[in-house]
């Protein structure tokens, strides 16, 4: 496949990206190497290989559920950048329909 300016025109716009002459230039050479490469990799003799589908064996590693002694209010509060005696404050998000907004 050849990289063409208006393939990389396409790919910009897909991306929401601009270039400039120069920067096509260099677009096309990489993107010219990859596609070299990944031609490579079509010349691997896979016959036999099955697809791979985790990178590993290991399976998920959870920890046992063990029940403990809740975090106490103050040490729960302590950290917040804003705390009223036994809450979190956060910024409104949502008004109630008719109300005007602080």
């Amino acid at each position: 496949m050849k990289i063409t300016d208006k393939t990389i025109d396409e790919l910009a716009h897909l991306a929401r990206l601009e270039f400039s002459d120069e920067a096509k230039e260099r677009i096309k050479e990489d993107l010219g190497r990859i596609l070299e490469f990944c031609e490579q990799l079509n010349e691997v003799d896979t016959e036999g290989v099955e697809p791979l589908i985790y990178m590993s064996d290991v399976t998920d590693g959870l920890r046992e559920d063990i029940p403990a002694a809740p975090l106490p209010k103050a040490e729960a509060l302590k950290n917040a950048p804003k705390a009223d005696s036994d809450y979190f404050k956060v910024p409104k998000v949502l008004n109630k329909k008719g109300t005007k907004e602080n």
